[in-house]
This record gives C-alpha cells, sequence and structure tokens, in this order.
C-alpha cells in the first residue's frame, strides 16, 4: 500500500464531531475548540500515515483512531498541568517541586481571601485607598527591626526594583566574588544591568578588601551591592569585607548600602542544631540601608521579594513605577503575612512551619515512617521489587544550607525488569506522581521530605506502574 493509499480513509471532520464518543466532550469544551481538537486529530493520523504505512486499515478503524487521538488532544487542554507531586528526593526547597511547603496557617489564610472580597487596598478605618503593603509591613518591621517594607513577586525583582530606584544610569559597587548565579541560569550582573546601574567590579574572587570600595568611589557613585553567596561558598585563601565596615564606610562618603541577603533567614538556625546563615535584622543593625530577600526559601512563604529598610529609601521604592508591575496579589500577601506571624513566637517554628520542621525532624522519626513505607510497599511489591532501607543525606535546596547535608533515610527500590530510570519515569508520570532520585541504578525515596499521608499514594502509584 502506498503513502498516499490509507489517505482516503481519514474521516471528515464532520463526520467525527458527530461520533457518539465524542459527545461527551460537549460539556467541556465548546463546538470551536471540539473542532480544533478533531483537527489536529486527524491531521496527526495523516502524518503518521505518511511514515508509516499501516499494513491493514478500513473506514471504521480510522474512524476509531481518530477518536481517540481526539480525546489525547482534549485531555491535554482538560487535564490540570499544575498537580500536586510526591517529593521524596529529600530537598526540602526543591525549586522545581516549588520551594517552600505552606504552614496550615497560609492555607487557612488563603482560603478565606479566596472566598469573597478582601482589603487589598482599602483602608477600613477611613474607607479610602490603602498600601497593599501594610499587610505584612507591621510584621516585617518587628522581625527584623527596619523601618519600613515592601513586597515585590520574587528576589531578583527585589534587587532590580531597589537598583532601579537609587541607580539608575549611576554605578553601583560590587566584589567579584560575590556576582552570583542564581537558578535558571540568571546572573547577578545581568539584573544590575537591566536596573539601568553601572556595575563596578572590584577586588578578586576570593580576595576584596575595604579599600578596593573607597577606591571605586567617584561621583557617579550611588552605593555598594553585598550580596551574600547563599548557594556557595569560597573556601581557603579568602577575604571579604564585613557588612558593619562598609556601612561604616558608605555613612562617611555618603552612599548606601543595599544588602541581597538571597535567602530569608528571620531566626538564627544555630538554635537548631544547623550552620549559621545571616539573619535579617543583623544586616539592618549593622547598618544596611535596604535589604532584600526570598519568601519562599527558609522563611517558608509563596514566591515573593521582599525590601526591608529605612523608611524614605523603602518609599521611594514604592513609588517607583516598576513596582507596579512587580508588585504581589491578594493571595501571595495572605500567604506571606500569616507565614510571618509565625515567626513572632519562633520556639513553636518546629510545629507549625513546614520547612523547620524537616530541617530539624530527629532522625529516628525520619527512620521510622522510612520504615513505615518499606512495610507497606514489602506487602503489595515483595514478588517485583528489592526493597531496602538505607542512610541517606538530605538537602535545604535552593542554595539554602548549600554545604550541608541532614542525615536521613530512604527505601531504596531496585527493579528485576526495568532499570531504575525507567522506574522513576514511571513513577513521575503516575496519576500522583513521585519524585525520588536515582543512584547506582537503585531508586531513593528519602523520608525526610514525606509526610505520613504521602506513604499510601507512593503504594497506589507504584500500583500504577503495572510493575
Amino acid at each position: 500500500m502506498s503513502p498516499e493509499q490509507p489517505l482516503r480513509f481519514l474521516p471528515a471532520i464532520e463526520k467525527l464531531l458527530q461520533h457518539e464518543r465524542l459527545q461527551s466532550l460537549s460539556s467541556s469544551l465548546s463546538s470551536e475548540i471540539l473542532t480544533q481538537c478533531t483537527r489536529r486529530a486527524v491531521a496527526t493520523l495523516r502524518a503518521s500515515w505518511m511514515r508509516h504505512v499501516p499494513e491493514s486499515l478500513d473506514e471504521a478503524r480510522a474512524l476509531e483512531q481518530a477518536v481517540a487521538l481526539t480525546f489525547e488532544e482534549a485531555a491535554r487542554l482538560l487535564t490540570p498541568s499544575l498537580k500536586k507531586v510526591i517529593n521524596a528526593t529529600g530537598v526540602i526547597l526543591h525549586t522545581g517541586l516549588g520551594r517552600a511547603v505552606l504552614s496550615s496557617a497560609a492555607k487557612t489564610a488563603m482560603q478565606e481571601v479566596l472566598d469573597g472580597y478582601c482589603n487589598l487596598e482599602l483602608d477600613l478605618a477611613t474607607g479610602k485607598r490603602g498600601d497593599r503593603h501594610q499587610h505584612v509591613e507591621r510584621l516585617l518591621r518587628e522581625l527584623t527591626g527596619a523601618e519600613a517594607a515592601c513586597v515585590v513577586n520574587n528576589n531578583a525583582a527585589a534587587v532590580l526594583l531597589a537598583l532601579n530606584t537609587f541607580a539608575n544610569k549611576k554605578e553601583i559597587i560590587t566584589s567579584r566574588g560575590q556576582l552570583v548565579e542564581i537558578g535558571g541560569s540568571f546572573r547577578m550582573p545581568e539584573v544590575v544591568k537591566k536596573s539601568g546601574a553601572r556595575l563596578v567590579e572590584i577586588g578578586t574572587t576570593n580576595k576584596t578588601k575595604l579599600a578596593d570600595y573607597a577606591n571605586a568611589i567617584t561621583p557617579r557613585t550611588a552605593g555598594f551591592l553585598m550580596v551574600h553567596t547563599s548557594n556557595y561558598r569560597i573556601l581557603g585563601f579568602t577575604h571579604e569585607v564585613e557588612l558593619r565596615e562598609l556601612a561604616r564606610l558608605a555613612r562617611e562618603k555618603n552612599v548606601l548600602v543595599v544588602h541581597d541577603l538571597g535567602g530569608g533567614v528571620l531566626v538564627d538556625l544555630r538554635q537548631w542544631g544547623l550552620p549559621y546563615e545571616p539573619v535579617v535584622a543583623e544586616s539592618i543593625a549593622a547598618g544596611a540601608e535596604v535589604v532584600t530577600f526570598s519568601g519562599d526559601k527558609v522563611l517558608g512563604g509563596p514566591q515573593c521579594g521582599l525590601l526591608v529598610g529605612k523608611r524614605d529609601l523603602i518609599s521611594k521604592v514604592k513609588k517607583n513605577p516598576l513596582m507596579r508591575a512587580l508588585r504581589c496579589d491578594k493571595l501571595t500577601l495572605a500567604l506571606l503575612e500569616s507565614t510571618l506571624r509565625l515567626f513572632l513566637n519562633p520556639s513553636r517554628l518546629t510545629e507549625q512551619h513546614e520547612v523547620f520542621r524537616m530541617m530539624t525532624e530527629p532522625l529516628p522519626a525520619v527512620q521510622q515512617r522510612a520504615e513505615q513505607l518499606k512495610a507497606l510497599l514489602h506487602a503489595s511489591f515483595a514478588d517485583r521489587l528489592q526493597l531496602s532501607l538505607e542512610p541517606s543525606e538530605s538537602e535545604a535546596g535552593s542554595g539554602a544550607l548549600p554545604l550541608e547535608k541532614i542525615p536521613s533515610h530512604a527505601v531504596v527500590l531496585q527493579s528485576p525488569t526495568r532499570s531504575a530510570h525507567v522506574l522513576a519515569h514511571d513513577l513521575r508520570m503516575a496519576p500522583a506522581p513521585v519524585l525520588g532520585y536515582v543512584r547506582e541504578d537503585r531508586l531513593w525515596l528519602d523520608a525526610r521530605t514525606l509526610r505520613t499521608g504521602d506513604l499510601p499514594v507512593i503504594l497506589s502509584s507504584l500500583d500504577a506502574t503495572r510493575l
């Protein structure tokens, strides 16, 4: 059969639309959208038959294939793309999985705001237009010691907005050792360039001294940008200027200091046995006029970028026309406000805050959850999988605590019929996706990032792979 011969069996669009099985789609798709689905289905058949000529074909089979492909096209439109995923990677702040798991308080606050209207930009006392930042500003002042605060849609936007406000068409001085690359291959020099500021690099990769900053100041200097290298460390023969020293120099030279902390740490992590990370309040106390940080890393809230600092400077940031393009919506502010409130009582963070709970959960509790998962899987898959319990290492992720490995336990799966990579793919494609990691051709499911309710879901997803 030549490639052209099967094409005569391609069903007409009108005939395909009248097929009884497609009538069920009419309640979900308009006639125009359903027509487009059938056209794409027929086009797919045509292309397939031109590449590979079917051995046997008739009009009825062709029609059934077209109907099946139409359902596939419709499913791509009707099936949610963004869905819940079981995180068994051990990476607590997994950027690909949405970073911080929100607290119960945050989810409750979001639901309340979703259920009708809210006072996003209305002063209820006066009945006049208000400031949307007020919903979190009081909390941020209390928690950081700053005079004022505002919020934009992520930390890169916070840095961009700060530099555009204070250093547009001026010079901003930064140490070469702090020219970081953040996720998605975005680099700090590119963010600075987009802000309109001219970046002046000083020092070397491993050593920058106070004199380097002082010698780089010109009449066009707006200030210094200090960037916390939150996603890597330079060790050995190194030196960086302390923020307090830099702030003193800035005051002497009448320029400002913007401190980009990256991850937003509001409390000293050492009280839970974790490594030290710069605390926002310490930056304010050391003299930084503006501090920027993320809301969805260690802070444990929604994606956003926070700016805290001097009242007059934050006021200028709020008035920048770019604020309109970068500001946050009511859902982000509701989630952030409820998350910040948890930090008013740090002693309960490990109970109420999901990120702190995962980072500090005792190893025996993690091991117990791993044992429960192993027992659950063994009961159903003992004849199809080799299962073992292994010590593992979790991490904070998203550039937070880059050198810290958190002891954990994992259930390790090995199939005699599928490679670990194939099994990992099959679990990702299950109705309830499960994401682990592959090591030594075995699939590891780390229990530190699992919750007890995830265990039966993993069993169901594994069953869906048809091992």
